[in-house]
Parts: C-alpha cells; sequence; structure tokens
C-alpha cells in the first residue's frame, strides 16, 4: 500500500493506493467538512496523472458525522471509472465559466434530436407536441432554469449518466440508432452526463428534474439533486410531462449570470443557430387585425406578446448552395457581424461529408485599414453549437482574415486550443479550407479577368498574406497573383516576368524588379526609371515587404529594389563602366567635409555618383536591405527594431555644376549653396519639417522679393 499526500488550495488529500497494478483500488481521504467543487475537479485532474490504475475511484469523507468510508458507486456519490476520465478530463478544460449555459442547452438539444430521431424510427409513437426549449431567469430564487420536452431519463438513467459520469449517454445512443445517412444521428451533441458538470462552475447547487419518454403518464419522475460534493439525493417527484428541467441556483460570486441581458448576450452568443427552437421571455409585436382598416385604408393592428424565439434553427449554411440568392447571402453576413456596414466582395459555400464533415460560408471582406485587420473573426461551431471565434493557430493565419462561419461534428467541442491545433482532424480541415480558397480564387480569375483586376486592391492582402505564410497556397496562388505596375496595369507572375526579364537584368543575370510605395513622394524616381525604358511595380500593401522577401527566396536570380534605394545608375547595374567625374579624389573630400559640417550626421551619410550633369546635384537614397527590415520588424511587432532611426545617404553627382564649382565658391556663399541643396533633397522627400521648413520657406521669399 502506497500512500501519498496533495495540498489544494489549503484542503489536505490523502491519496492511498491498494495496489501498483492496473487492476489496483484507490481511496482519497479529504480532510475537510465539505466536499466542494473545485476540489471534485481538481481529484479527477490528478487522477488522470496516474496511469498504473485503470479501475474505480472511491473517495472517503472523514468529518465528526460520517466515520466510515462510503464507496461512491453505491452510495449516494459520483462514480468515475479512471479508463474514461480523459473525456472528463477535455470537458473541464473550459476557459470561461459562461459555457455552462452552452452546455446545459446542448443537453437539452440533444435530448430533443433524440426524441425526434426515435419518432422517424418507430421506436417513439407518441406526441411530439411543442418542443421549444425555454431558459428562465427568477433573481428572487436566484435560479436559471433551462426546460426540455426531449427523450427524459429514468431513475436507472440518471444514476447511470449524471452519477457515473464516465458513460456517455449520447455516444451509446449514436451507435444504437446509426443509419445509413448517419444525418440525423450527427445532431446530437456532446456527452449529455459530462458537459452537466460545467453547472458547478456558477452554481453551489443544482436540481435536475426528469422525466423518461418511456414512462406512463400517471408515472412519477426523479428529481436529483447535489451541492457540487461528490454526494447526491435522488427521489421521486409528480411530473407530468415527458423530459428534463435543470434548475441552477447560482453562487453570490457569479450573480451576474441572473441579469436578462447577461443571459441574453450568451444565447445569442453561443446559441443562435441551434436546431432547436430556444425560447428565452416574451416580445411584444404587432399583428394585423383581420378584417380591420383605418381610415386611410391601411391594416389595423394590435399590440401582442409573443414567445420570443432567439435562434435560427436553420442556418444559411446548412441550406443547398444552388437554392440560396445572393441576397441571402449578404443578409447572412450582416447577421454575423451588424456592426460592419460594408458588402462582402464574394463568398465560398463550403459543404463536404468525406473525409470528414464541414459546412460553412466564408467570406472575403474589404478591409481598408489595420483596425479592420482582425476585427471580425471567423466563428467555429460544432453541430450549430458555437465553439470560439479564436481560430488562430487552429486555422492558418492568414485565414483569419477572412470572416464567416465553419461548422464540423469532428471539431473536438471542449478542448483546450494545443489540443485543437494537434487534433488530426483539425488539420485536415484547415489543408481542406485552404484548397478550396485557393480553387474560388483561381475560378474567379479565370471566370473573369477583368472582373477580377477590379477586386484585386481589395483582395490582395488575403493572398499575399497566405504567400508569405503557406508554401503550398503560393504554389497554387502562382496561377492568380497579380503585379500591378505604376500606370494601373496588372500582369500575372509569369506575364510579368517575360515583360521585365531583358531590360531589367543587371551585369550578374539578376532580374530586378522596381517598385514604388508611394507613387506622390517617389514621383521623380519612377519618372526616371521610366525614362530608363524601365517599369514599376506599385506594392503599397501593408505586407508587401514581407512578400518581396518571400518572393526573392521563391525564385533564383531575382531581386526587388524600391526606385529611391540608390541613383539611377546603380539600380540595375548594366555593366562595370566607371564614368568620369569633374572631381578628384581630393576635391571630393573637401567637398564632404564642407557638406558634413552643415548636415545632420546622425541621419545622414555623404557619398558621391557620377551621373550625368543634367542630373540633380544632390539626391537622397535610403539602402533598400535596412528599409525594408525595419518596415517588417514594425510589422511584425518588434519594437526594438522597428523603432531604429532612420539612416539615409545624400549622394552628391560630381558631374552637376552645383558640386563641381562649390570650391570656388567664397565661405559664406558655399555655406549657403550647401544649405540649399540639402534643404531641397529633404523637401523632395518630405523630410524637411517644423522649423527648419519655416526657415527653408522664409529665406526664399527673401530671394523674391
Amino acid at each position: 500500500m502506497t500512500n501519498c499526500q496533495y495540498n489544494y488550495f489549503g484542503m489536505k488529500i490523502d491519496v492511498i493506493s491498494t495496489g501498483a497494478e492496473r487492476n489496483g483500488d484507490l481511496s482519497l481521504r479529504k480532510h475537510s467538512p465539505e466536499a466542494n467543487k473545485s476540489l471534485f475537479i481538481e481529484i479527477i485532474r490528478l487522477f488522470t496523472l496516474k496511469e498504473d490504475f485503470s479501475t474505480s475511484l472511491r473517495f472517503a469523507r472523514n468529518d465528526k458525522k460520517i466515520n466510515k468510508k462510503i464507496n461512491i458507486m453505491s452510495n449516494g456519490s459520483i462514480g468515475v471509472k479512471t479508463e474514461n476520465i480523459f473525456p472528463v478530463i477535455k470537458k473541464f478544460l473550459y476557459s470561461e465559466n459562461e459555457i455552462f449555459l452552452r452546455e446545459i442547452i446542448s443537453n437539452a438539444v440533444d435530448a430533443t434530436q433524440k426524441l425526434k430521431t426515435l419518432a422517424s424510427a418507430g421506436e417513439f409513437n407518441g406526441e411530439l407536441g411543442d418542443l421549444t426549449i425555454k431558459v428562465e431567469v427568477d433573481k428572487k430564487k436566484k435560479t436559471i432554469t433551462v426546460r426540455d420536452n426531449g427523450i427524459g431519463m429514468t431513475e436507472a438513467e440518471v444514476d447511470k449518466y449524471i452519477n457515473q459520469i464516465a458513460f456517455s449517454g449520447a455516444t451509446e445512443f449514436v451507435e444504437k440508432f446509426k443509419t445509413n445517412s448517419e444525418a440525423e444521428a450527427a445532431n446530437i451533441i456532446g456527452h449529455f452526463g459530462l458537459g452537466f458538470y460545467s453547472a458547478f462552475m456558477v452554481s453551489s447547487k443544482v436540481s435536475l428534474i426528469t422525466k423518461s419518454y418511456t414512462q406512463k403518464d400517471d408515472e412519477k419522475g426523479v428529481i436529483w439533486e447535489c451541492d457540487g460534493s461528490p454526494e447526491y439525493t435522488m427521489n421521486p417527484i409528480a411530473k407530468g410531462n415527458r423530459g428534463t428541467d435543470v434548475i441552477l441556483y447560482i453562487s453570490d460570486d457569479c450573480a451576474d449570470f441572473l441579469e436578462e441581458s447577461k443571459i441574453r448576450e450568451l444565447l445569442n452568443k453561443y446559441c443562435k443557430f441551434m436546431s432547436v427552437p430556444i425560447q428565452f421571455g416574451t416580445k411584444k409585436v404587432q399583428e394585423p387585425i383581420e378584417g380591420e382598416k383605418d381610415k386611410d385604408g391601411k391594416q389595423k393592428t394590435k399590440e401582442v406578446e409573443k414567445p420570443w424565439i432567439i435562434n435560427d434553427v436553420a442556418p444559411l449554411w446548412k441550406k443547398a448552395p444552388s437554392t440560396i440568392e445572393d441576397k441571402e447571402y449578404n443578409e447572412f453576413y450582416h447577421t454575423l457581424y451588424p456592426m460592419n456596414f460594408t458588402e462582402p466582395m464574394f463568398h465560398i459555400h463550403l459543404n463536404v461529408d468525406y473525409p470528414f464533415n464541414l459546412t460553412g460560408i466564408l467570406y472575403f471582406p474589404k478591409i481598408s485599414n489595420r483596425y479592420e485587420f482582425q476585427r471580425n473573426k471567423i466563428q467555429l461551431y460544432c453541430n450549430e453549437v458555437f465553439v470560439t471565434d479564436s481560430v488562430e493557430g487552429i486555422l492558418p493565419d492568414f485565414l483569419s482574415l477572412l470572416h464567416g462561419v465553419i461548422d464540423s461534428p469532428d471539431i473536438p467541442l471542449n478542448v483546450s486550443r494545443s489540443f485543437l491545433q494537434n487534433d488530426q482532424n483539425v488539420k485536415k480541415i484547415s489543408s481542406y479550407i485552404t484548397k478550396k480558397v485557393a480553387e474560388k480564387l483561381e475560378e474567379l480569375f479565370k471566370k473573369d479577368r477583368a472582373d477580377y483586376e477590379k477586386k484585386w486592391d481589395d483582395i490582395k492582402i488575403f493572398i499575399v498574406y497566405g504567400m508569405i505564410a503557406d508554401p503550398k497556397f503560393f504554389e497554387r496562388a502562382e496561377k492568380f497573383m497579380l503585379f500591378k505596375d505604376t500606370d494601373g496595369k496588372y500582369y500575372t507572375i509569369e506575364e510579368y516576368k517575360k515583360l521585365i526579364e531583358e531590360n531589367q537584368k543587371n551585369k550578374d543575370g539578376n532580374v530586378v524588379y522596381l517598385y514604388a510605395t508611394n507613387l506622390d513622394e517617389q514621383y521623380t524616381n519612377v519618372e526616371k526609371a521610366k525614362e530608363h525604358g524601365y517599369n514599376v511595380l506599385m506594392l503599397d500593401g501593408m505586407l508587401d515587404s514581407h512578400f518581396i522577401s518571400t518572393f526573392e527566396q521563391k525564385f533564383e536570380h531575382t531581386s526587388f529594389a524600391r526606385v529611391d534605394s540608390n541613383t539611377i545608375d546603380k539600380l540595375i547595374e548594366k555593366e562595370d563602366v566607371k564614368k568620369e567625374s569633374k572631381l578628384d579624389d581630393k576635391q571630393k573630400e573637401e567637398v564632404k567635409k564642407v557638406f558634413e559640417d552643415i548636415i545632420d550626421k546622425t541621419h545622414f551619410n555623404v557619398e558621391f555618383s557620377t551621373l550625368d550633369e543634367n542630373e540633380a546635384p544632390v539626391e537622397i537614397i535610403q539602402n533598400e536591405w535596412m528599409r525594408r527590415y525595419k518596415e517588417m520588424n514594425q510589422m511584425g511587432g518588434m519594437p526594438m527594431w522597428g523603432d531604429m532611426p532612420d539612416n539615409y545617404t545624400l549622394m552628391l553627382n560630381t558631374n552637376n555644376a552645383a558640386i563641381a564649382t562649390l570650391l570656388d565658391k567664397p565661405e559664406d556663399e558655399r555655406k549657403a549653396v550647401i544649405n540649399q541643396l540639402y534643404d531641397l533633397a529633404r523637401l523632395s522627400k518630405n523630410l524637411l519639417k517644423g522649423k527648419e521648413l519655416s526657415e527653408f520657406i522664409t529665406r526664399n521669399f527673401k530671394t523674391i522679393a
């Protein structure tokens, strides 16, 4: 026999093992007058770590009133089998206690779907009647009640599915009533006895009143009650109709769940697409009065109070795409995202039943700024039950830019994010959706290229992000990814390569893709490039710095250079021909010194170029790699590198008269020329600001007067 002790929030737990074999018997003895719910959950967690034990656990209480062990399998305490403990653990991996409402209502939907399945299979011949699930809040009694008219339970079933929580009622039911289509069986949500225990996260006590569809009208139902400890009471109770009432006595620290607004919010979040009508309260509506009109001939109406059904039992993604109009898709989009007032560009309707089950609708929204980058998210459902809208790490990052709904019974409902990320079905679903997105984009491109080009500026971010993040998507996207040049013309990757590969190949055999990020600020550089017969791309997206780096790695002998990253003769160096300079090396050093005495050497360094004499005397350039690296780090949230100061090179054209004759001028005139050239160069790059800009303007006004 072995004995070890755990200390849980100040409560001591003795774990006594009677054997090390896999059929060993365990007992727990807790030194506390109350066995509270947190301890119960922790005990379950501890025993999942004991792989040597696989049969049963026994909880023992040690207080003044009870001096003997209580076997929880048979003496009014809740039973657990260790070989089935993992599903329990999954059910308790909830990140927020609000999930209880989803679980309790899911159970009610489950029970109702079971009854409908039995009826369709001829196993139940009674009247189905009103199957609406009702949710009620009583602030005075501090209770939340969920009522259903579903299958109900007998006393034996309560003992099996509630007391012995390792059993799964739904799993057993599906096995029994499998059909060729399995469509109805697939509607059964979760494991009844397991999700039920989430109620104790917010309740000091839970009552369950139930009666099975198999019982006669004059037979009694059963009431089961538990305060969160391993002990419970179970007694007969008069109950007229079949079904189950779950009554939660809300704890004082969870009193916010007694607010009607809070419950309505949770119902809308988790239950708005469940397949059985759910009523919460009533609402007043105007109904026409038959045969009565007012003096203007309009139909008279009266105000009536009707049940408030909070859910749509036939969500759009469950319908056949051929039966849905574009207007309905757009209306559904605004149902999902009521605060988004723009229309989606287009959608993808997902519907697959092999090798996994998946339905859903994904929308391509317009994203005009960084705020909208992650404002609305894909909503993940399991059989119409909302699971999460945080799909990062579950689906590829670039797919998280899309909006819409994904629904699959093959997605585990109540497990941690790390578990979801490693789940094989989730990985298959992720790959499938990526493939469908690529197929949809290729279809749109081939079907109507002109319309596709019109949409390009809006859909570019999805495609570029996907190409950066997923090598397989990159390969698919090569067929429909477009480059846009500064003249507004569009090219596929292959088309653009053929356009520039001869004229824009440098002396090393690399094809140089010239680009601009701001046409107004880089206009002069763009025009110079065009004068040399070069084509310039427009790459002004927030992900373009990352994309061009990915592109360079993908294709050999390819490089990108922004048009202002060097002088025009060095952007695409053709040959090693050294041009003559009007200044010798000694003169260059003197010119450099007089410039450095005036300019800001923290951000600027001086270099020389030997351009034609008609080219500008001074030009500011910024190193391609340093600038791009900084932009990538700013986008990636790395402040240390993203906040690095900008550094520029002041290129002096030694063949321009303003530079070539500078040393011949008197010192005062020379300083004035340098100041003017320096300010003009900065002004052309929008780098002259504040006091220096004001002084520049004043100085130039004086030359006119």
